[in-house]
This record gives C-alpha cells, structure tokens and sequence, in this order.
C-alpha cells in the first residue's frame, strides 16, 4: 500500500480488522464500532507533516490509545461516585456566563455543521449521535450496511470537528 492511501481505502481495508480487535478487547461490538469510527477519524484529522509510512501499525496505535482512554474515563467515572453526606462539599455546578456563552455559540457551529451535512449523512449521524442507535440497528432501519453507516459517522463527525476547530 502507499505512502498515502485515501481515507476510503484504508476503511475498506482494515476496518473490519480493527473492528474484530477492539471488540475483543473491550467486550462489546458496539463500544468497539465507535472506537474505530474514532481511530479513523483522528488518523484523517492527523496534520503531519511527515507522510504515515505504515498505516496498519499507525491504526492499530491509535485504537489502542483510544482503548486506553476508555478505560481511563471509565474508571475516572467509578471513582465519581459520591455520597450523600459529602455533597454539600461539592463545588458549585453553576457555569460561569462566559463559559455559557462559548457553550451556546459551540452548538450554534455543531447545528450549522449538521444541517450542511448531505440529508442521507445527516440522518444517520443523528439517529446515532441523537438518538443513541447502533450501527446494526441503523443499518437494518435504514437498509444499508454497516460499512455504509460508519462511512456516514466518520463524514459527520469530521466536519463538525472543522467547524469547530474554525471556531477556535
């Protein structure tokens, strides 16, 4: 394979292998299809300078940070567990205005990025952003594949990070 094969190829390619290896890591399908949705994303958003000379090892890199910081937040998250006594040490969940203010113009980009999106890409990237479907259960909902829902996700996902990347 080349220095630098098209994002297209290197889905097609190695997806479904990356797929089979996550799942197992990680014990569920799902969790799994949405770490290499986020694998391909971050190798297509890579700004090197240098060309990825062997783009399997660099997949396979990046799914296993990826793996390795879902267990992280996961285990962040156990540990948040507070009890009732010790809540009102809390600090206050109240946002600061300017925080609101960058919060609200941050959906304003995410709402725009999403109506630009073509209606197909726009519909599946809601049903699982929105509403929480799986790829299995959009695919059989809509009548594609699987492969056709993760190319949708990718696409929505990339350009609602420009978007907001063009905001900062």
């Amino acid at each position: 394979m080349s220095a630098t094969p098209s994002i297209n190829a290197v889905v097609h390619e190695y997806y479904g292998e990356l797929l089979t290896y996550l799942t197992s890591r990680l014990r569920s399908r799902d969790q799994a299809a949405d770490a290499v949705q986020e694998t391909f994303l971050r190798v297509l958003t890579v700004s090197s300078v240098e060309p990825i000379l062997n783009i399997r090892a660099f997949l396979y890199k990046t799914a296993t940070n990826i793996t390795i910081d879902l267990f992280r937040r996961d285990q962040r998250q156990a540990h948040r567990c507070v009890n009732l006594e010790d809540a009102h040490d809390l600090p206050s969940r109240n946002a600061d205005p300017e925080r609101v203010v960058i919060g609200k113009e941050e959906i304003e980009y995410l709402s725009q990025a999403i109506v630009e999106l073509p209606p197909k890409c726009r519909h599946v990237f809601l049903l699982h952003k929105v509403r929480g479907k799986s790829h299995r259960e959009i695919a059989a909902h809509l009548g594609i594949s699987q492969n056709m829902v993760e190319k949708h996700i990718i696409k929505g996902m990339a350009h609602c990070r420009q978007k907001l990347n063009n905001l900062k």
